[in-house]
């Protein structure tokens, strides 16, 4: 039986084959290259088969050379992975992090965990951006974003953050004396509705459930706006129904300013989340954030 090959052969190997060249390879293992020359050698005779082509111009995988890599590579990546993640738990965040954050997701669930966390990683520097658009967040320089799930592109890594949220849709007792109380969605569009327009310019279209079924409607109404707090205010004060976040109209209803329309028709609540572009390396301060927004917060 042939002797176990030793891990930092096997990533020795790798690196001569990324480089094509024992000397740029041995340089950056800072060994001699007769001595990685020798090593690779010694691992042909223990797989019992040549890895590589050697000639006084290059250095090139054989077919077994080549083989071998398409396992070795993302193997050597997951074990660097997990000794990086082992570091990391074991060092003090420290650094800024940058966030790109909707603001309904800055208000509803960033807000709230801001003071503990920087009272729990003083070394930590938090910068935060709210931007109701689909910025890159990798081209524009922010560590993660905050989003709605079915915002994020497919690539990006995803860790849902806080309580679900739903929508309400209301209205000022007001405006329900003098125009009457919707019974179901489709009796929106016989009322002002108080638009929501997104940064893309598109419209938002009301979602709604009908036996299980989703709805989802066009308004119309004298205002188009894109904040939920102008939305809110503007309900209170009878320009017409509003579908906002039920986390940010709750108090005004409970203060009677506002009347809670349709309820039984109201669309599944969601998650926002944290997204970020690759497990790789994930910054200290980052990883930090991430393990505290899953604890259950006071």
């Amino acid at each position: 039986m042939k002797n176990p090959c030793d891990l930092s052969d096997l990533d020795a190997f790798a690196a001569v084959a990324r480089h094509q060249s024992f000397r740029k390879a041995a340089d950056e293992r800072g060994v001699s290259a007769s001595a990685l020359s020798h090593a690779m050698r010694t691992l042909e005779g223990k797989l019992g088969v040549r890895l590589l082509n050697r000639t006084t111009r290059s250095v090139t995988p054989t077919e077994a050379g080549n083989q071998l890599l398409a396992t070795l590579i993302p193997a050597l990546a997951d074990v660097a992975e997990a000794l990086h993640q082992l570091t990391s738990r074991q060092e003090i965040p420290t650094g800024t992090l940058r966030l790109n954050v909707s603001r309904p997701a800055a208000r509803l669930v960033i807000a709230p965990l801001l003071a503990p966390f920087t009272a729990a990683y003083p070394r930590v520097n938090v910068e935060l951006v709210t931007d109701d658009g689909l910025s890159d967040i990798v081209d524009k320089g922010f560590d993660a974003g905050v989003r709605f799930g079915e915002s994020l592109a497919g690539d990006m890594i995803a860790v849902p953050v806080g309580s679900p949220q739903a929508f309400v849709t209301v209205a000022s007792p007001r405006y329900l004396l003098s125009r009457g109380t919707p019974e179901t969605p489709q009796m929106l569009l016989e009322h002002a509705c108080i638009g929501r327009r997104f940064p893309s310019g598109k419209l938002y279209k009301w979602e709604y459930l009908a036996e299980g079924q989703p709805i989802r409607l066009a308004v119309s109404g004298p205002l188009i706006l894109e904040d939920d707090t102008l939305m809110i205010q503007a309900a209170k004060d009878g320009a017409g129904i509003a579908y906002v976040y039920e986390a940010m109209a709750r108090e005004h209803i409970a203060q009677g300013h506002l009347v809670e329309l349709l309820s039984g028709w109201k669309a599944l609540p969601e998650k926002f989340f944290i997204y970020y572009p690759s497990r790789r390396h994930v910054p200290p301060p980052l990883q930090a954030l991430i393990e505290f927004a899953r604890l259950p917060q006071p």
